[in-house]
């Protein structure tokens, strides 16, 4: 049998016991030079994590990524997207209303406003300060203003809850009271099949005085 055939054997067999790791335990795992495991996973075909700086290896036909091309092994992340700013640029742009770094950083389970301030100041993205937070949005004006007419509407909807709605949120509330707003709203569409923001049924807690995060 060819010798790289074995150790491209040898190496999914590894990644078979354990989908993520390290390149130096994996050279040693299979005697060969990090210069060599390299180039048998390029064969292979992996992806290296986009947190820890890329330390973590894991093969392309390994990761079931989510809606969001995101994959987690406990704490590492891989992204169909990358790095980690490629990551987030894709995120930021792809989203219809842009995202805050408290956004980005629960979906990544990171920290990463200092990174969206550097993508920011080389022109991968645009923020804008809206309420209290700074919101990420696509590079080009044209992209990052449509993401900005879909916040606007959306305030707008936040508005005005029709009664008959309102009462349905509140059943909701007292059924489950610490649910998050999202959650609520995730709640009414499943069970009753009405469409309601996060950001409407905050609204509707302010005006009754009810604290609970959106």
């Amino acid at each position: 049998m060819p010798t790289t055939l074995k150790q491209h054997q040898s190496l999914i067999s590894l990644f078979a016991q354990k989908p993520c790791w390290e390149i130096n335990p994996l050279a040693d795992s299979i005697g060969y030079s990090t210069r060599s495991v390299q180039r048998f996973l390029a064969e292979l075909g992996y992806i290296s994590s986009f947190t820890d700086n890329g330390r973590w290896y894991t093969l392309c036909s390994i990761p079931r990524f989510n809606q969001d091309g995101l994959w987690f092994y406990e704490d590492i992340g891989f992204s169909q997207s990358g790095s980690l700013t490629n990551t987030l640029v894709d995120l930021a742009a792809g989203s219809p209303a842009g995202m805050t770094a408290e956004e980005l950083g629960e979906k990544l389970r990171c920290r990463c406003h200092s990174v969206l301030v550097q993508l920011c100041r080389c022109g991968r993205l645009r923020r804008q300060k809206i309420g209290r937070c700074h919101r990420y949005f696509a590079a080009t004006a044209e992209a990052a203003s449509e993401q900005l007419q879909v916040i606007s509407a959306q305030a707008k909807n936040a508005e005005f809850l029709p009664a008959e709605i309102a009462v349905f949120v509140l059943v909701e509330f007292i059924h489950h009271p610490n649910y998050s707003c999202k959650r609520l709203a995730a709640v009414l569409a499943r069970k009753r099949n009405v469409v309601v923001q996060a950001m409407q049924i905050q609204k509707l807690f302010e005006q009754h005085g009810i604290k609970k995060k959106a």
